[in-house]
């Protein structure tokens, strides 16, 4: 099995019941079938099945998957309880929240199973569905929103930050990947220009797994005539139309092993002899190369076209297994998450405190660190609301203008 192929994200949180009511049908959650039929009717199959297609599209697939999984435990729950779900009395909705939030963890009887954000996300899908179904939603009522605020105000807690990825701490991850020759050698590279991408890019998983060679691109630095990586983002967490056009531009590192388009050449060379040889070509290529001159010189200016960038949306990081096989899909945001995760375990560390959000926060966290100034590390991670990096900028240097100084303790 392959060590991060994306496997679908409910099978690991949901209960086994979920997961069977989920298998019955692939359709959106929301999407109104009925109406969709009664376009069939007044129209033809043809223009229902493109109706239903945009409405599929309105919401991110990371949105769709969990109101799918949401819906489908709220159901079932309906079906235990033989209440009715669509439309939802507010007093079963409220219930239903409530009974949530008073299950313990599996793993940790002392700690709740969900928290207070995951609660207000599965009233959010139980609304979503009752408007896509043109139908009043029971989250509205006072009883759903005092039972959410009541539960909030019991369960006042911190949220749980996940630590950033410092360079020192990439570096460190870096170290422990799998060895240059193959099969390993494969991981490896993919490796590097995941995590270095995703760090210098502050870049979200889900951000990091929709990319394609398509939108990424070497270019020259106008000042220094240094190589540039740019990086084009589709839809995004704040901007799921893709109104905006975001990209990302990656500077030559100062160092082979932390440079990102060293790391982009490397796996181009490996996805490029994929792609017309197979895995005998892959294996032959990392047989040739020099282990022992890897990280020692700059590859930079070596980049040619590598042919995968012609719009056919070839993923930038599929998945790779323990044999070195490469697979056909994208890995999941998920999947970016546990990679993370596994590396930081081989480091030594605690991979619990790590996430995929690991590397866009100890971009933000470095910078400041570095005296990048909040401007600046807004732009290129795409923030919008300041508060968001400040928060970041305290963790790193909480005493930075802070008044405390003065006090001549």
């Amino acid at each position: 099995m392959d060590e991060d192929t994306p496997t679908a994200d409910v099978a690991q949180v949901v209960p086994a019941e979920v997961r069977t009511h989920l298998e019955r049908g692939t359709q959106s959650v929301l999407v109104d079938t009925q109406a969709l039929e009664a376009v069939r009717q007044r129209f033809d199959e043809e223009q229902a099945t493109v109706l239903g297609s945009y409405l599929s599209s309105a919401q991110s697939p990371n949105t769709l998957r969990a109101y799918r999984t949401d819906w489908a435990a709220f159901t079932l729950w309906c079906e235990a309880e033989q209440r009715q779900f669509l439309p939802a009395d507010p007093i079963d909705v409220a219930v239903y929240l409530a009974t949530a939030a008073s299950t313990p963890s599996h793993d940790n009887p002392d700690r709740w199973a969900l928290s207070p954000a995951t609660l207000e996300r599965k009233a959010a899908a139980i609304a979503a569905v009752h408007g896509a179904h043109g139908v009043p939603s029971p989250t509205r009522a006072d009883v759903v929103r005092l039972t959410l605020r009541g539960i909030r105000r019991r369960r006042r807690a911190q949220p749980e930050r996940k630590h950033p990825l410092l360079l020192h701490t990439l570096e460190t991850l870096l170290e422990h990947r799998p060895p240059p020759e193959y099969p390993g050698g494969v991981a490896r590279r993919r490796d590097a220009l995941l995590l270095l991408t995703g760090f210098a890019g502050a870049l979200r998983r889900s951000e990091l797994a929709a990319l394609t060679f398509d939108d990424v691109t070497v270019d020259t630095e106008a000042s220094t005539g240094d190589p540039l990586l740019i990086v084009r983002l589709a839809a995004t967490k704040t901007d799921q139309q893709a109104r905006h056009a975001a990209q990302v531009a990656l500077p030559r590192g100062r160092r082979p092993v932390t440079c990102p388009i060293c790391a982009f050449v490397d796996w181009a060379e490996i996805a490029r002899a994929h792609h017309t040889g197979g895995s005998s070509a892959v294996r032959e290529l990392l047989e040739r190369s020099s282990s022992t001159a890897e990280g020692r010189m700059h590859r930079c200016h070596t980049h040619t076209r590598t042919g995968l960038d012609e719009g056919n949306r070839y993923p930038l990081f599929p998945p790779v297994n323990q044999h070195g096989h490469i697979g056909r899909h994208a890995m999941s945001g998920r999947a970016v998450a546990d990679l993370v995760k596994r590396y930081a375990r081989r480091a030594g560390l605690d991979p619990r405190a790590f996430s995929g959000h690991s590397l866009r926060s100890g971009f933000a966290t470095q910078a400041a660190l570095s005296g990048a100034d909040d401007r600046a590390i807004m732009r290129q991670g795409r923030w919008t609301n300041p508060k968001t990096v400040h928060g970041y900028i305290r963790t790193a240097n909480p005493l930075d203008d802070n008044a405390v100084t003065h006090l001549g303790l």
